[in-house]
Formats: C-alpha cells, structure tokens, sequence
C-alpha cells in the first residue's frame, strides 16, 4: 500500500516535468548539487585528470591516486552501464568505451583511458542536455498547465480539486490571469483568451457563453464559468503531449537501420579488435605491448570506429526539429512525417475549411416549384433544413442554425435522421402536424432523388444556381426545391502560400472539393491551382489521391470527416487543428494548431533543413570512422587522440542537430 502511494506521488511529481534538482526526496542543501550532476561529475573527472597528467611528469604514485578519482567518478556509472548492457546480452557503444578504457590500463595507458571516460561522460552529458531542449515543448505544456481547478457547488462557492479527480459535466470557475486547466464549454462569462501556449498565435481571441474553451488558454480579462467536457488525461494539452512523444517515439528509416545495425556492428568490432591484437604481430612483427604494440593500436582503432557519432546523428537532428514545430504551433507524429515532406513532389487541398474559411454566411433562399402550391413557407424551409442538419457538425449546419437563429425561427421535431457522407442527409421532420420526407444535399444528390436527371426543375436549377464563389445546398420538399445560398471566404495570405509551393518548391497543386464545379473553378482561378476536381465524395477523393500518389509523392491538406481517407492514403497528411475534426486529426501527420497555412512554407523549408543536417552529421561521424580506423591501427594515430577524434565528433555532431531548435 504504502509502495503504491509513493509510487503515485512520484508519478505525479515527475508529470511535472522537473529535473532531477527538484527531486521530492532531496533536501534544500542538497539540491544545488542535484541539478545537472552528470555534467558536474564529468567536470571534477576533467580535472581529476589533468592534474593526473600533470603529476605524471614528476611523481607518478601521486599522478595515480588522482587518476584513480577518474576511473571512480566517470568509470563506476560506465561499468554499472556495461554490466547491466552484457546481463541482457547486448554489445553496444558503452560496452565499446568502457573495454577499451579499462584495457587501457594493462598496456600501461591509464591516462588515455581516463581521456575516454571523461570525454565519452562529457558527450553523454551533452546528449542529456540536447534531448532535455528537443523536450522543451513537453516540459513547458505541463508546467503550463494547473494541477487544481475552483469548482463550483450548486450554491455558487467553490473549493479547489484536483483536475485528475475532475469529470465530465463539472462546472470549473477561472478567473482573470489564470489558466484554463480543462476543455470545456462557457456556461457564462465572456473574455479574451491567449492562446500562445496552444497555437502559437500571439493575439488574444473572443470567447462567449456557449462556445468551447480548451486547457492551456489564458484568460487575459474577465471570469468564465465553464462545463467540462474532456477529463484532464484527454484534454488538448493532454492530446498535444501525446502527440509529440508519439512523434519521438517514430523513428525515420535511416535511424531504424542505424538502431538494428550498432549491436551488429559493436560486437563486429570487439571481435575484430582482439583478431587484430592477435594478427598484427604476425604480420608487421611489431610487439603486443607498448606504445608501438598491437594492444595499443587496437585499442585506437576500437575507440576511433566506435559509432557514437554515428548513432546520435538522427534522433538528435529529428528531436530538435520535432521540438521546434511544436513551439511553432506545429505538430509531428514523427521523424518520418519530415522525410516524407521533403520528398513530396505534389500537394492536394481541401478547399471548404482549408483554403477558404469554412465559416459561411447563408445570403439567400430561392424557391423552386414545378406545379401546384408549395408545401411549406420559406420560414418553414429554413426551420426544416436547420433541423435536418443537426444530424451533422458542417461548415452547412452551422451557417443554416446562424441563419434561423438570426430569424428567430425554431427547430422543428424530426425523426430518423441519416447522413449520407461527402453527399446530404435525409429524415422525417415534423410540421404543422404532418410527417414531410425531406432531403438536403449537394446537387447530385438530390438530382437523384427525382425520377430522372432531365427533370425539368432540376434543368432550371443547373441553369442559375452556381454563383462564383457561393456554395449551393439544396433542400428537397415533395417536388418543391429550395435553394440555400452561402457565401465563403478564401483565407488570408493564400495567394502568396501558392506562388511559392509551385514557383520556388516546384510542387504539383492540386484542389479536390465536394463543391459544384462553377465554384471550384472559382476558387482556382483565384489561387492559380492549375489543376481541380469537384463534386468529389469521400471515395473520390482517395480515388484520385491514389492515382496522384501512384505518380509522385503526394502530401494533403486537408480539415473533415471526408477528408480522412484520401489523407490516411497521402505520404504526408496535414490537418487543420483549429477548425479540422478528430477524425481528420487522427489521420494526419501533421498538424497545424493554429490553422495557419503559411506554416507549410515553412515546415517545408525545416523538413529540407533537417535532411542535410542529418546527412552533415552522418558525413561527419563516418568521415572520423573510415579516415581514423586505418591510420590508428598503422600505429599513425596515438590512442588519446583517437579519443578526442571520436568524442570531439560526436559533440559537433549534437551541436550542429541544436540548429534546428531555431524557429
């Protein structure tokens, strides 16, 4: 029992993201020497051992003892390390280093091999120290976000409780300066929220009673009264954690090859080192021991093809990057996701919610009638197509519950209520005490709905509806038609986006829309998109995004429901996180927090970046590996400066992956 507490309360504790300086079970005196004591170890060993080397020259005893302070301090952690690797049978670089430093000294070469552990403690340090920024993002998020939140009893006080033990439908108060510390929806209350934290997007928004706020928000003015929605395991900061340790966790194909070939590799050149302590003498008459001898030239050749550079050259340059897109407001479900990126020869958009605001404004209603009277009122139309379009969450459903909301005209009952994907819905509505079919859609699908395509009101319908840059919807009501019209908005600063994807990337551009094709065509003509497809379903779309992709990799934008199949089938998917729906979300590989399609531009050029920085890092680490290995085992380069070859290269190899931590 008491086991379980402690190990609940460290779980929490380190949920914090705090290092090891904050450890609970450290005392105030104590925890100065806590922070960074790897680092600080490696330093006292550094200076173990140049006061070792000094002494050499005059008191060698002396110059021992001191040397023995090195091998305590940098090797016991090696040893403890290399014991634990070889109990799971598995031979890698630390088991590299720690053989040839202790090797080092039977030849009579403790020094060089107090160089190695010190050196190879520094570069460890510098490894934490690199993956402690790439993890910047997370550590930041959950110190951003409460630990407690004020709930409110039914009398209206409050009490504070742990967001943990917080649940669904639970009213939370958060007042001016403070951080919303759950997902929820305003009961009461109107403010001005920053968002920096989430999205990246510096100015404060507008929120008011009924819309949702999410955990991370700030509230720059004013007190909200908010309905949890999401428990804190599932809240946004929650999903965006997920997120990016997901993204670690992915590993590019060139690391993955990396990982199952070091143990390969490691145990390869162990048993190469003692065939060439073996065979030198044999071959070039040279003794076993000394500075000449093939014990000690083996040893350089151990240390110089020892791969530290080499295995740190990916994840450190991928971590950094996937670190700076998450502050960027930028999510990544992986190294791979950039490498794909880079490589993408064509882009496909969503045009409703991605290139254009998806926000629409209903403008119009026309009436359309064959013969007889109508059987409703324009009122009563909107009334039926606000309440069939409850069934959905649409850019459509939205703008039509504004529209009756704003002529104060009331949802009407209905009954069996069926979303028909990429095409309308139908269901029973309730009206004036009668059962009316009803049907509203795009125009292929209501076209369908009569007998015949040649209907005579479907002619006079194609004849006048399309109006550029409007979005017809259609209601059908017995044999009466009646024609919603909206009006969207192309978002802000797409031109520019554009002209540098096709001029300056060389990207294909592509528009895939379930719009009518007089609109599409708007739409890209407006943006320069050469090439577009309309009156698309979700089956289209994957249809076409897989002939595209069979051609050249292909990455979609992309924000819907019907969005997700072609972009689960992309080589790259990137979703709108905004204003885009789980599911869209779930699909991508990318998403972009703040909806702001400019970032691709930029996350481009940074995918591009990070390739040539890995592939620096990977000339590099074998540069020293092929140029040092032969010379080192001619006798041409001595053991210590093997040493500060191969740990010298690995440090540049983690500084060089630090540039990509820059925005």
């Amino acid at each position: 029992m008491i086991e379980s507490q402690i190990s609940e309360s460290l779980e929490e504790f380190f949920a914090l993201g705090k290092d090891e300086a904050y450890h609970p079970y450290l005392t105030e005196k104590s925890r100065p020497w806590g922070k960074n004591i790897s680092l600080r170890a490696s330093i006292l060993s550094a200076c173990f051992l140049l006061t070792s080397f000094i002494l050499s020259f005059y008191t060698p005893l002396l110059s021992a003892f001191f040397l023995t302070f090195v091998f305590f301090l940098s090797g016991t952690p090696a040893l403890i390390n290399t014991f634990e690797h070889l109990s799971h049978l598995k031979i890698n670089i630390s088991v590299l280093m720690t053989v040839a430093a202790f090797l080092s000294i039977a030849i009579g070469s403790g020094i060089e091999g107090g160089l190695l552990l010190v050196l190879f403690a520094l570069s460890e340090s510098m490894e934490e120290m690199v993956a402690r920024k790439t993890k910047s993002a997370i550590s930041s998020l959950r110190k951003l976000t409460p630990t407690i939140a004020h709930v409110i009893q039914p009398d209206g006080s409050t009490f504070q409780k742990s967001v943990k033990e917080i649940g669904v439908d639970t009213e939370i108060l958060v007042r001016t300066g403070e951080v919303a510390p759950l997902d929820g929806v305003i009961v009461e209350g109107k403010c001005s929220v920053g968002m920096m934290h989430l999205t990246g997007e510096s100015n404060p928004v507008t929120r008011e009673e009924g819309e949702e706020i999410q955990a991370g928000c700030i509230l720059v003015d004013g007190t909200l009264r908010i309905k949890v929605t999401k428990t804190s395991k599932d809240s946004t900061i929650a999903r965006i954690i997920s997120l990016i340790i997901e993204a670690g966790a992915k590993r590019p194909k060139v690391q993955q090859f990396l990982d199952r070939f070091g143990e390969i590799y490691s145990t390869t050149i162990i048993i190469l080192t003692f065939c060439f302590i073996i065979l030198l003498p044999l071959i070039f008459g040279i003794p076993y021991t000394g500075i000449e001898g093939s014990v000690y030239r083996s040893l350089a050749f151990l240390i110089a093809a020892s791969p530290c550079a080499l295995i740190i050259a990916i994840p450190t340059a991928y971590l950094s990057a996937i670190s700076a897109c998450a502050r960027k407001g930028i999510l990544l479900k992986g190294g791979l996701s950039l490498d794909a990126l880079a490589h993408c020869r064509a882009m496909v958009f969503d045009k409703t919610g991605t290139l254009t605001t998806g926000n629409l404004d209903c403008v119009s209603v026309e009436e359309k009638v064959i013969d007889g009277t109508a059987p409703c009122t324009l009122d009563e139309a909107i009334a039926i197509a606000a309440s069939l379009e409850t069934a959905v969450k649409h850019p459509i459903a939205f703008a039509l519950n504004d529209y009756a909301q704003s002529k104060k005209i009331p949802l009407l009952q209905t009954e069996s209520l069926t979303p028909i994907p990429g095409s309308g819905i139908e269901g029973t509505v309730h009206l004036n005490g009668k059962k009316l079919f009803c049907q509203i859609g795009n125009l292929s699908y209501i076209q369908s709905a009569f007998e015949a395509s040649h209907h005579p009101l479907v002619q006079s319908v194609k004849d006048e509806l399309f109006k550029e840059g409007h979005v017809i919807a259609l209601l059908k009501v017995e044999s009466t038609l009646y024609l919603f019209n909206f009006l969207d908005h192309i978002r802000d600063n797409i031109k520019p986006l554009m002209q540098t994807l096709h001029t300056q990337a060389g990207y294909e551009l592509v528009m895939l829309t379930g719009d009518n094709p007089n609109n599409a065509q708007f739409v890209a003509n407006q943006l320069s998109i050469d090439t577009y497809h309309a009156n698309l379903k979700p089956e289209d779309k994957l249809a076409l995004v897989e002939k595209i992709s069979s051609e050249k990799p292909v990455a979609m934008v992309g924000d819907g429901i019907n969005d997700a199949p072609a972009m689960a089938y992309a080589h790259v998917a990137i979703a709108m996180g905004e204003v885009g729906t789980g599911t869209a979300i779930d699909a991508a590989d990318i998403v972009l927090l703040r909806d702001d399609l400019q970032e691709i531009a930029w996350l481009i050029r940074k995918s591009k970046k990070t390739l040539r920085i890995v592939k620096e890092n990977l000339t590099l680490a074998l540069g020293v590996i092929l140029l040092a290995t032969t010379p080192a085992l001619l006798g041409y380069i001595p053991l210590w400066l093997a040493v500060i070859l191969h740990e010298g290269g690995t440090v540049i190899v983690g500084l060089n992956s630090l540039r990509l931590l820059r925005r």
